[in-house]
């Protein structure tokens, strides 16, 4: 062979060997996944929670191979504070990290803001207890709804507790109004009444005026729909006012970082309703609490709902991602319904950007919960008119 030919081929050949090792690397960039948690705030105490399983979801995730071949950089955000703040953290995150995704564990006016902000142009799962309603492009949510949390629940507390006459009372904005719209519904179908409804500001820290109403309402039951530190405030008061030997109190947020810091001594007849606690005993709740404190030890932040649906959030982006294969919001809407995972709380299917899950509610039995009845593969409802 003429050796300048040689040279050529053996050029040519390198060069071309040189391709996939090219496409390796760009396949090995890791997906960035933008959390946003409230770290600071009424809803501060919920932040290590969600980040440890967040972690652990990403630390299964990547040991399994990651996401279409790649593997995930979680990138935390504090979202703690108005939703103009969470925002300017969005964007810093969206357009300076150039994350592929976000996965969200906020307050409702937080999310609204983000919707606005990504106008389905990037992936966004939205993971905790909320209102319903939410339809926006590229947005897909795990938490439950008022038609989940509270539409089977009322009526079995009027019937298991003779709740009838009902006082809600919640923090000021459109999480607390619109589940309150909801409910309204719900016990006036199981023959109750309202006697009493009020608002209330994040900062609020004196609750006297208001059990004073509660007590002077007759009301026999509570449904509580403030967040975090108000939550913790308000119950611990409302037993010092000695009500829960007549009032049954039902909270749609209260889990157990709210109940370790409300205390067992003001636990008596305390009831929430969520689509996890600690406390199920499942083989897939089992391994999931197993994993938990495996990673994080046995003093870790306590599980709890929020917490488990981070690390939901990061299985749905997987399964959705695999289904489309892409992260491609157009590719995702059409993967969208259908989709399917397994996770703490078993199998998770969506539709309408929605999953029906089953609902627990649980007792308050000293320090933890104790789940008295479970309302199985409860639709999210109509959220998408």
């Amino acid at each position: 062979m003429d050796r300048r030919l040689f040279i050529k081929l053996a050029a040519s050949t390198a060069a071309m060997s040189a391709v996939p090792a090219v496409g390796a690397a760009l396949a090995a960039d890791p997906i960035k996944v933008g959390v946003l948690l409230p770290q600071s705030g009424p809803g501060g105490l919920f932040g290590p929670s969600c980040e440890n399983a967040t972690n652990l979801a990403v630390a299964e995730i990547n040991g399994a191979g990651g996401i279409l071949g790649r593997m995930i950089e979680p990138i935390f955000a504090d979202v703690g504070g108005p939703p103009s703040d969470a925002n300017q953290a969005a964007l810093k995150l969206w357009k300076g990290e150039k994350v592929d995704a976000f996965i969200g564990m906020h307050d409702s006016a937080v999310r609204g803001a983000l919707t606005n902000l990504f106008k389905g142009q990037v992936p966004y799962i939205y993971t905790p207890v909320y209102e319903g309603g939410e339809c926006a492009a590229g947005t897909y949510v795990l938490g439950e709804t008022p038609a989940q949390q509270l539409e089977p629940v009322i009526p079995w507390m009027a019937a298991n507790k003779g709740a009838s006459k009902w006082y809600l009372i919640g923090n000021d904005y459109n999480w607390p109004r619109d589940t309150n719209t909801a409910a309204k519904g719900y016990i006036e179908a199981s023959g109750g009444t309202i006697v009493g409804e009020e608002y209330l500001p994040f900062t609020a820290d004196n609750f006297d005026s208001n059990l004073a109403k509660i007590k002077s309402s007759g009301a026999d039951a509570v449904l509580i729909t403030l967040v975090g530190g108000a939550s913790v405030g308000f119950n611990r008061a409302f037993a010092s006012f000695g009500l829960p030997d007549s009032v049954v109190r039902l909270g749609t947020l209260i889990e157990e970082n709210t109940l370790a810091g409300i205390g067992a001594e003001n636990s008596k007849n305390l009831y929430s309703s969520a689509g996890y606690f600690a406390a199920i005993d499942t083989p897939a709740a089992t391994a999931f609490s197993k994993a938990y404190h495996g990673k994080f030890g046995a003093d870790a932040a306590a599980l709890n709902t929020l917490g488990e649906s981070c690390y939901e959030g990061m299985k749905l982006l997987q399964a959705l991602a695999e289904k489309a294969g892409s992260l491609d919001v157009a590719d995702l809407e059409n993967a969208a319904d259908g989709t399917s995972y397994d996770g703490p709380r078993g199998r998770a299917t969506m539709s309408e950007r929605h999953v029906s899950r089953d609902v627990f509610l649980a007792e308050a039995d000293g320090a933890g919960f104790k789940v008295v009845e479970v309302f199985p593969a409860v639709s999210a409802g109509k959220n998408c008119q």
